[in-house]
């Protein structure tokens, strides 16, 4: 019951479980580390994903695509603890069950977005856990791979985008930013939220990469938004610029 459970971390990412599995599997979730890192992983990549440019793959990619989606096997046949292994078994795809039509669907969806991925080389995870295995998620992480977990995303004219992931029930927030322009020289963009009042409350300072994971300072669940301005490089205890980017958490998606 367990391997099934861990299968079903994409369809609960992309809300294509009915009520009483996404019950259980939320019921499942904060006990599994393995799971919480792969929700984790899969949102992020979701925000990073969700442009509003449309690109049409190749039709060999499409064909190439759900060809392989029909030699897949999700998940191994359940084994008896005491059953030894021996060549004359009959073959494992014996007592694999058929998937059900939406699984198909899901593994369509999940195979078509990694070709998409791998060919335009657009997210390369420069966020990558560095937490060693088996230890327990990050505070960012945490966030990321919350059931209310809402983002919303800005994109800059050089091509760069800026995402905000929001979780009211953590009550912190991430920026994930991709392929970000350096700064002025002498310096450094500063992160704040936004209370419902408009003042300005610092949340921290952007590391000088262009890919960033970054932890908010500061009470998310009361903030109205989360702005970006350009600093001196120690940083400033208010804006001393207009906004760069300014994100409306109420028109955060899920």
């Amino acid at each position: 019951m367990t391997e099934s459970l861990h299968a079903l971390s994409g369809a609960y990412v992309v809300d294509a479980l009915d009520d009483a599995e996404r019950t259980t599997f939320e019921r499942h979730l904060p006990g599994c580390v393995d799971c919480q890192r792969e929700v984790a992983s899969l949102r992020e990549a979701t925000a990073l994903l969700a442009d509003d440019a449309a690109l049409t793959p190749p039709r060999a990619m499409r064909e190439s695509v759900l060809e392989g989606i029909k030699r897949i096997r999700p998940l191994p046949p359940e084994r008896s603890a005491q059953a030894p292994d021996r060549e004359e078994e009959a073959p494992a795809t014996a007592n694999v069950l058929p998937m059900r039509p939406r699984r198909r669907r899901i593994a369509t969806l999940v195979a078509a977005a990694a070709a998409v991925v791998a060919i335009g080389g657009a997210v390369t995870q420069p966020w990558q856990d560095d937490n060693p295995p088996g230890q327990s998620l990050s505070a960012a992480d945490q966030v990321l791979a919350a059931s209310d977990a809402k983002r919303v995303s800005l994109d800059f004219k050089d091509g760069s985008r800026a995402t905000v992931v929001r979780s009211l029930s953590e009550g912190r927030a991430v920026l994930i930013t991709q392929d970000m322009a350096a700064p002025p020289k002498g310096k450094a963009y500063e992160i704040w939220l936004q209370d419902k009042k408009g003042a300005m409350l610092p949340a921290g300072m952007m590391p000088k990469r262009a890919d960033n994971k970054l932890l908010l300072k500061g009470d998310a669940a009361k903030a109205a938004g989360v702005g970006i301005t350009v600093e001196p490089e120690s940083g400033s205890k208010k804006p001393t610029s207009e906004p760069i980017a300014l994100f409306e958490l109420d028109e955060a998606d899920a």
